[in-house]
């Protein structure tokens, strides 16, 4: 029988209001409850704190509604044993829906031991984890201006993107300030080219050839001053990143050794599921919690559609990311991997399983303090070693050509 938890409160979380169900009553007898309703303004906030500590409440538990369930969860962080609950695995019956209800519910299922709470990282991961979110979402948002930047250029029938491959390289750079200058030829901006991009100097010339009105350099000039305020803002985060990592420098060390996780991708691995991996059992729970595992569907023996879960958005993109970085690597497990599941099952699937083995081999090499061991592009084949010479063999015994097989030293 589970233990019952003798003093808890359950607690309906909303943007203006909380409802709060304190719940207090030893195994065997009725619970004595009592509701109250507080602002999620911090100064009362503060008063519900108090209330629930003055009462000897040790557990509380609330719904992961956006992001309104964070401010109250920082009051009571230290003070009492916070449970996170999804609201899907907390659903109360249809059609008996009230705050006063919904907290009741939830401080019932609290005190019996029947609710699993989210995984919610220490202070410093979730720290790191807010700095690496928003790096991520600004450089998506310089990508999207650099986009805008290229059709600004394709209105103006400037077709440099046609010709250098990265629009934000330096001499592209160069070029695109002297069309908003208005100040050289297409001759003279053809000759900034640096680099391997001097093989295209006539076709720059053409490239730059266009018709740009005082409007459209008035655009391109302000699409490269957001692209800089983007740059400076990503190099602040990039900074305070590097501060925060310090404390697990070792950590990210070992994961870089992860062929297609580099630095930035480390960061991103430990931000989200922290170094600390007592909070999942095994590698499938991660896997499980990320949403880059198979999803199980069964129902009367036969097997439905194996789509993953949504899971964690942030740490699956980066997982996808480094698992195409993993594909194009030389030499390589992940790569063999990657090839024999392309063939079968389609690129896109097969770089999903890529990021649940990069996953799987980051939580090991986080829990077991080890390093990358790579096994080699040749894995696959000196597993199945004797299925291949067998049926290679009998292709050329097919043919009508007699087969006789010897082992080389290099071989051995």
């Amino acid at each position: 029988m589970e233990a019952i938890i003798e003093r808890c409160c359950g607690i309906d979380v909303h943007k203006k209001t909380i409802t709060v169900c304190l719940m207090i009553g030893a195994a065997g007898e009725s619970a004595r409850t009592t509701i109250k309703t507080f602002s999620t303004l911090t100064p009362d906030l503060l008063a519900c704190r108090d209330w629930l500590i003055a009462e000897g409440c040790t557990h509380a538990v609330l719904e992961s509604t956006g992001v309104y369930w964070k401010p109250l969860f920082n009051v009571l962080e230290d003070a009492i044993e916070v449970v996170l609950a999804n609201a899907r695995h907390v659903k109360n019956v249809p059609g008996r829906k009230t705050d006063v209800k919904d907290c009741e519910w939830l401080a019932q299922l609290l005190r019996h031991g029947l609710i699993k709470g989210s995984f919610i990282p220490p202070k410093p991961v979730r720290q790191l984890r807010d700095l690496t979110r928003y790096r991520q979402k600004l450089v998506q948002q310089r990508a999207a201006e650099l986009n805008r930047l290229q059709k600004f250029l394709e209105d103006a029938n400037i077709k440099l993107s046609s010709v250098v491959s990265d629009i934000n390289g330096v001499s592209a750079q160069q070029m695109i300030q002297h069309l908003i200058a208005d100040d050289m030829s297409p001759e003279q901006m053809a000759q900034l080219a640096k680099g391997r991009l001097r093989s295209k100097l006539a076709e720059l010339e053409k490239a730059l050839m266009g018709h740009l009105s005082e409007h459209q350099r008035l655009m391109l000039k302000v699409s490269l001053q957001v692209i800089g305020s983007y740059d400076e803002a990503i190099e602040k985060l990039s900074q305070e990143i590097g501060r925060h990592m310090l404390a697990f420098e070792p950590v990210a060390g070992r994961l870089q050794s992860i062929p297609g996780v580099k630095k930035n991708g480390a960061e991103r691995i430990i931000a989200e599921i922290g170094v600390d991996m007592n909070q999942f059992p095994s590698d499938a729970h991660v896997s499980s919690w990320a949403g880059i595992s198979p999803g199980n569907n069964e129902s009367a023996g036969k097997r439905y559609s194996g789509r993953s879960t949504p899971g964690n958005k942030w740490l699956k993109a980066c997982l996808v990311e480094a698992a195409w970085a993993a594909s194009k690597t030389k030499n390589t497990y992940l790569k063999a991997r990657y090839h024999r599941l392309a063939a079968r099952r389609g690129k896109k699937r097969a770089i999903v399983a890529i990021g649940h083995t990069i996953l799987i081999m980051a939580y090991h090499i986080i829990k077991e303090q080890s390093t990358y061991k790579e096994l080699g592009a040749d894995y696959f084949e000196r597993l199945n070693e004797q299925a291949i010479i067998k049926r290679l063999t009998a292709r050329i015994q097919n043919l009508g050509y007699q087969v006789e097989l010897t082992k080389t030293e290099l071989a051995a």
